[in-house]
């Protein structure tokens, strides 16, 4: 009887030893699991950070190149009135310039037929002006 005593002593130690080698292999396996998942979860949260840098980064620049534009776009809206100012000074000058010419043609006592185009609408203006003799 001692001998089966004792024969179950080590058969349960035996067991007792296979069931905390099973239940540190199974934590191993659980340990290695949580890892894996972890880097993979991990290298993810540092892209998706990543990414939100740059896209931070990209709405700056896009801000900026925005601003330029806008700042761009005055400077060439300011400089289309200018030049708008000076053809309509130049226009308002030929006009004069022909209205001009058309009284001191007139008053010279014109007997014949002299076509002038105006600079705004290209239209053609006749008058009759004196021939010197």
């Amino acid at each position: 009887m001692q001998r089966h005593h004792h024969e179950s002593l080590c058969q349960r130690k035996q067991t007792e030893r296979a069931k905390m080698d099973a239940v540190r292999s199974a934590a191993r396996v659980a340990d290695l699991l949580v890892a894996t998942v972890d880097g993979g979860v991990q290298e993810l949260y540092i892209n998706e950070k990543r990414i939100e840098l740059e896209a931070r980064a990209l709405l700056a620049t896009i801000a900026w190149y925005r601003k330029q534009t806008d700042q761009w776009l005055a400077a060439t809206n300011a400089i289309n009135s200018v030049l708008k100012e000076i053809g309509d000074f130049e226009n308002w000058m030929k006009i004069m310039d022909f209205d001009f010419s058309c009284r001191t043609v007139k008053g010279s006592g014109s007997s014949s037929r002299k076509k002038m185009e105006t600079a705004d609408d290209h239209e053609y203006c006749y008058y009759y002006y004196e021939e010197q003799a």
